[in-house]
């Protein structure tokens, strides 16, 4: 598989075609409010299911020699220099309780970065993918073209950062972090939207020193970093995937837009 620039790009566009196809199987599912309990005590629906289905089956189609590590039903696979992670309903919760900022989120990974992502939200009506570049655009009425414009971090306020916190999910530990920067709005948002937020230039930042998993975060680390963003985890390192040995699971980190607010932060050594 090509994975210069041009080609990436190129697999990012197709990346976002599966996530917007994903994300219309998913709204079919909305009213529905089954679900079951899985052992880590989140929960699964139907719909994380068939979306999950629906991806694996494009991106074999499409890509029959990369493997795939995807949340539901293929999060025991080993990964290889190559592979896609999936996440085909982030924010189940939500999803659940008909909140609306839940999305799909499909990333390339080579050598332990992402090199191609795509993040849908059909209630916000955006997607956003990149390859060597980061993009957007508004979902539009079905059968309508995707009108692509580039995004852009922004570079952050003096005393009035933006910080995107979890709907569900808050901790000491995010909250000293957070205590530690100049924040003059906390902004409530779900899924991997917050990472893409951040990329739009909508808010600086977005801190999580709670578990999370790999198929959660390479997407949307993809789509920031490549808007002129960052995402680090202790001590200022590069957020790194395929960790089978951990089973996917991700240590603290921080999605910024100016990476000049990496040196303000002390994030744990592991999870809260």
């Amino acid at each position: 598989m090509r994975l210069d620039e041009e080609a990436r790009d190129g697999i990012a566009l197709g990346l976002g075609a599966i996530a917007l196809e994903a994300g219309c199987l998913l709204q079919g599912f909305e009213k529905r409010r089954e679900f079951r309990t899985k052992a880590d005590g989140s929960p699964t629906t139907p719909a994380d299911i068939a979306a999950e289905e629906l991806i694996l089956r494009r991106l074999a189609e499409a890509w029959p020699q990369v493997p795939a590590v995807a949340e539901e039903t293929a999060n025991a696979v080993l990964p290889g220099d190559l592979f896609f992670l999936v996440d085909p309903l982030d924010g189940t919760r939500d999803f659940l309780y008909g909140e609306g900022e839940y999305s799909v989120n499909i990333a390339l990974v080579s050598a332990g970065r992402p090199v191609a992502a795509a993040v849908a939200s059909p209630a916000l009506k955006k997607v956003w993918i990149a390859g060597a570049t980061a993009k957007a655009a508004a979902i539009p009425p079905r059968g309508g073209a995707l009108d692509w414009a580039p995004v852009r971090v922004r570079a952050a306020p003096a005393g009035n950062l933006v910080a995107l916190v979890s709907r569900r999910h808050g901790d000491e530990a995010t909250d000293a972090c957070l205590r530690e920067l100049s924040i003059g709005t906390r902004r409530t948002a779900s899924s991997a939207v917050k990472f893409c937020l951040i990329a739009s230039g909508e808010a600086d930042v977005y801190v999580r020193c709670g578990p999370t998993m790999e198929w959660d975060t390479a997407a949307g680390d993809h789509v920031l970093t490549r808007a002129g963003g960052c995402v680090v985890a202790a001590g200022g390192s590069v957020m790194t995937y395929g960790h089978h040995s951990r089973g996917y699971l991700n240590g603290p980190f921080a999605a910024l837009g100016d990476a000049a607010l990496a040196p303000l932060l002390n994030l744990p050594l592991a999870a809260a």
